[in-house]
């Protein structure tokens, strides 16, 4: 099939939930210059439509959460909250075989789009799961709310940690929460009740320049050869850890990577200073405070003049119960088995907006219902099956009327 060229075309035969997962993955949100203006008149619409109330919050120039509202029969019961993002990160079209703005849809029923996975399905699914919810007369002690944030793919900062900040969000008495997963390529749904603290470490290394015809001594790449070495050392013995337990997941174990090397003025000049950048992400199992002294100890290792500074430092390690005493766990997992949905329970190995939630001390579960699909976020060719995508729909029409129909806690009286 010619690229571009579309196996199945939108029409009568298409799902209009699918047509309308389609129309937003054309919407061009891929940074440095999102289009957010039209991603928020699109769900503004759909909400609309639905009756939904909507409330813009501009956290900063430029940024604006858009939050659309289904209340529940009992304001006072603390709420659930549908979170997802609308930005998407870049592209490069030479790898890809459609259009990634175009949502080609193949004869398979593969729908090719930029965030197709990541995450602009599980805004629909959220949205079309209400719309049948809503058709079949359905109300709920509690409010649900859906939030669409700018900025995660970016860090979230003028996103989601500064809604957490903001008045509007505070009014919204948010119990519970949920954002995305990933996909899983085996039958399971993979669910997730943490995330790694993210580490940027940049370490500077000093020492004697000169000319590069000359055996220096107690040079700066000297040392930098030796931090490198115990930073991979260590690498190199999480992944060995990981290759030969089974049972754990790469958000079970520590990964490491060296991302950026500074260094040198010309060919054949000793330089006085090098540096050296690593992207470390951290399971919540694992003591923060012992392994930055174990990173000051392969500093010192290395020889004096060598220092380290961090360009992010994430300490939370907040967890979401999934104990089937915690009621929000067991509405969740009593769906699942009812469904009888696979689950398999995971740290995820990168980072969400789901950290800020949780730092801000509201449960959150990352799950993105895309079982028998390769992981693609962030990836050339990225796709989701209109069936699974469809089979979204289905699950979250049968979470959130069990979310929001959670008992009163006792905090609620």
């Amino acid at each position: 099939m010619a690229p571009g060229k579309q196996g199945k075309s939108a029409g009568a035969s298409e799902n209009p939930s699918v047509t309308l997962f389609r129309e937003y993955l054309r919407i061009d949100t891929v940074h440095p210059k999102p289009d957010y203006d039209a991603a928020i008149q699109f769900l503004e619409r759909v909400g609309t439509d639905l009756g939904l109330t909507c409330q813009k919050v501009e956290v900063c120039q430029g940024r604006v959460v858009l939050v659309l509202t289904w209340p529940g029969t009992n304001p006072r019961l603390r709420s659930i909250l549908l979170n997802s993002h609308t930005d998407v990160v870049p592209v490069f079209e030479e790898h890809w075989t459609y259009p990634p703005f175009e949502a080609v849809k193949d004869s398979q029923g593969n729908i090719y789009a930029r965030g197709a996975q990541d995450m602009k399905c599980v805004s629909i699914q959220y949205l079309e799961a209400i719309r049948r919810l809503k058709a079949e007369g359905k109300s709920f002690a509690r409010t649900i709310h859906l939030s669409f944030v700018p900025d995660e793919e970016v860090g979230g900062h003028k996103g989601m940690v500064m809604f957490l900040q903001r008045p509007e969000f505070k009014a919204l008495n948010v119990g519970f929460a949920l954002d995305e997963g990933l996909a899983s390529p085996s039958d399971t749904y993979s669910v997730f009740y943490g995330e790694k603290s993210p580490w940027w470490i940049k370490v500077k290394c000093t020492g004697s320049p000169g000319h590069g015809s000359r055996f220096i001594t107690n040079t700066a790449a000297e040392k930098l050869h030796k931090v490198i070495t115990s930073f991979l050392a260590f690498r190199e013995s999480e992944k060995q850890r990981l290759k030969s337990n089974t049972s754990l997941t790469l958000g079970d174990v520590t990964s490491l990577n060296l991302t950026m090397l500074e260094g040198g003025v010309s060919f054949n000049v000793v330089p006085s200073e090098m540096a050296v950048g690593f992207d470390v992400r951290i399971p919540p199992t694992v003591d923060l405070k012992a392994f930055e002294e174990q990173v000051a100890a392969w500093c010192q290792a290395a020889g004096d003049g060598v220092t380290y500074e961090f360009h992010q430092k994430c300490m939370d390690q907040q967890i979401t119960s999934t104990e089937e005493s915690d009621p929000w766990w067991k509405a969740f997992s009593g769906v699942c088995r009812d469904m009888k949905l696979p689950l398999k329970l995971e740290i995820f190995p990168a980072a969400t907006d789901s950290r800020y939630i949780r730092a801000a001390g509201y449960p959150a579960l990352g799950f993105s219902p895309m079982n028998r699909t390769p992981v693609l976020l962030h990836d050339h060719n990225e796709f989701l099956n209109e069936d699974v995508f469809l089979r979204g729909i289905d699950i979250y029409a049968r979470l959130l009327p069990a979310l929001a129909s959670v008992p009163p806690l006792p905090v609620e009286g």
